[in-house]
């Protein structure tokens, strides 16, 4: 399911501060070479999380789900050149394309990748960490988000990548990644101590804040 079309993206990209031209390199060789690359978040995602890193003035940021490593340059250029980004991803081969790509940007000093399951490295990290980003295994969304918010710092921020899953929340009979996702999104909705905003951007991102 396609939100907008590719003319409105475009337009509001075009009235955006996207992501470097290193960013594009990884996206542009990402599509061309990698194995489902439908998993990139994509300039305008991009976009909106670059503006979230930089608004909240983040100094430490982590992503769980690195891929090929567009969505942790994009947040790290965002950040201070002292700031830090730890990356999370089980998949040692995108790891590899991530590593080669950040060399070439002055932001890539930045990033630390950890290559494990992120659902026992998570147990081992310490916050406070003002931006978290989720875009890993959708089963595991719950886990993840519970530790997330344990390591959150007071005015941080918690985004959840394809929290629409391409319009199947909407269905009933569907598959258990977006079961997880959508059984999270329907829990944090009765929660007052959060306060929180679904955006129907790309494939949905939700956004969540200590109240």
């Amino acid at each position: 399911m396609k939100l907008a079309p590719d003319e409105i993206e475009n337009y509001c990209l075009s009235k955006s501060t996207t992501p470097s031209a290193n960013c594009e390199e990884i996206f542009n060789y990402t599509k061309a070479n990698v194995e489902m690359p439908e998993m990139l978040i994509g300039p305008m995602i991009g976009s909106v999380l670059g503006f979230l890193v930089h608004s909240v003035c983040a100094e430490r940021v982590l992503e769980i789900g690195c891929f090929t490593g567009y969505s942790a340059l994009a947040m790290a250029e965002r950040l201070p050149m002292d700031g830090e980004l730890i990356t999370l991803d089980i998949n040692e081969e995108t790891a590899k394309v991530a590593r080669e790509f950040w060399a070439k940007s002055r932001h890539g000093k930045k990033i630390k990748l950890i290559v494990a399951p992120a659902i026992e490295t998570l147990k081992t990290l310490e916050g406070p960490f003002d931006f978290i980003l989720i875009d890993a295994d959708k089963e595991n969304y719950p886990a993840y988000f519970e530790r997330a918010l344990e390591l959150l710092s007071p005015s941080g921020i918690i985004a959840l990548d394809n929290s629409l899953r391409g319009g199947e929340v909407l269905k009933e009979n569907t598959d258990e990644g977006t079961k997880a996702i959508r059984a999270l999104s329907e829990s944090l909705a009765k929660r007052r101590d959060l306060v929180k905003v679904l955006l129907p951007v790309r494939d949905g991102l939700l956004l969540v804040q200590h109240a």
